[in-house]
């Protein structure tokens, strides 16, 4: 086990692709950090250059404090699982294991204690002398990372380990991740574009776009006080409802910003001269109710527009005045329950004021909201 550092680290390709930008990170010894963004946003480069299979442009990388930027992969003692399963398909099981050991000419006893360790620690005892072909996708992902587990590497990658998998099987399969990092204690660092991967797994969670680091925190620091507009919007299913707004003071003293036409109170009396301008306005799904009167104080006016019933919560997609107008806004509202909507209904919905995010012209988070 050791802790990964990212000092200043840049990563630009033959053709300009710059695709990463002054990346610092700290990752603690035996943590589960996830790399998150959407496609072609840094993570699995980020993942490459830690393995040494990309090279720095500029900046430091560090492995357990050593600086590895000019070791060979074999050098910094990393093992990586992909997201094809790359078993040698005419090797057994057993076979596919000890494959790693060998090219380290480990000797044949803590060859065999390694193997069943780790078979007994991923369940895939019975399958040692089965071929990949013999096995399910889950029982091959299991094979990829005792593969990997065997070198007892002082730090796991994982890129996407999870794609070639189904819905069910990835719930599974994830879980056991969890469970066996949890275990072994190795830091282990975990490539994904799915949200809903990163904030079930990772101990803390780092958000890229476009090269640049977004946002490192925890899950649950991700979803409550996510740092600028793109966290927001990326984060949470169904992401944030983010809009234009402009705050006021209206007649009563109270502070209150604009939803399209509508106005509504925020929670916070003073905002602070940086609130002043254009601003974005966030609020959760969640931050919305069914208002229980018509009254304006009661909440915002807004038409359905579409209706999806889940069961145990109803997803309202409205819009805050005429659709055909340019100040229109569209937004979702997850209401508990079963609701009897329908499309071109009328409802007003209360907005919680502590729900509301703000965000300045640059698109950072304002402090204190």
């Amino acid at each position: 086990m050791a802790s990964v550092d990212f000092e200043h680290v840049d990563k630009t390709f033959p053709d300009g692709t710059h695709a990463v930008v002054d990346c610092s990170l700290q990752i603690a010894n035996g943590e589960l950090m996830v790399f998150v963004g959407p496609s072609g946003c840094g993570k699995s480069t980020l993942l490459r250059l830690l393995a040494g299979l990309e090279q720095v442009t500029s900046g430091t990388v560090r492995i357990g404090g050593q600086v590895v930027n000019d070791k060979t992969p074999q050098e910094r003692n990393i093992a990586m699982v992909f997201q094809d399963y790359a078993l040698y398909p005419f090797m057994s099981v057993r076979r596919n294991l000890e494959f790693p050991l060998k090219m380290r000419k480990l000797p044949r006893d803590e060859m065999r204690r390694r193997v069943d360790s780790v078979a007994g620690l991923l369940d895939i005892a019975p399958l040692l002398d089965r071929l990949p072909k013999q096995l399910s996708g889950g029982q091959r992902q299991r094979v990829a990372m005792g593969r990997a587990l065997v070198r007892e590497p002082a730090v796991f990658l994982l890129d996407e380990p999870l794609s070639n998998l189904d819905a069910k099987l990835r719930v599974q399969v994830r879980a056991e991740i969890g469970e066996l990092q949890h275990r072994t204690r190795t830091t282990m660092i975990y490539v994904t574009h799915d949200q809903v991967e990163a904030m079930t797994l990772g101990d803390r969670v780092a958000v890229l776009d476009r090269g640049w680091l977004q946002q490192v925190a925890t899950p649950r620091e991700l979803y409550d006080r996510p740092a600028n507009v793109f966290v927001a919007g990326f984060v949470g299913n169904p992401p944030m409802n983010l809009f234009a707004t402009r705050a006021a003071v209206d007649d009563r003293g109270r502070t209150t910003l604009s939803v399209g036409d509508q106005r509504v109170p925020f929670s916070r009396a003073d905002i602070g001269p940086a609130a002043r301008g254009q601003l974005t306005a966030g609020i959760r799904p969640e931050g919305f109710k069914l208002a229980s009167s018509d009254s304006a104080d009661a909440g915002i006016k807004v038409k359905v527009e579409h209706v999806e019933y889940l069961g145990h919560e109803t997803l309202a997609h409205v819009c805050a005045g005429e659709p055909a107008r340019e100040e229109a806004i569209r937004l979702i509202a997850r209401l508990q329950g079963m609701h009897e909507l329908a499309k071109g209904d009328t409802l007003r919905l209360a907005i919680d004021p502590d729900r509301v995010h703000l965000f300045g012209e640059n698109g950072a988070a304002l402090v204190g909201t």
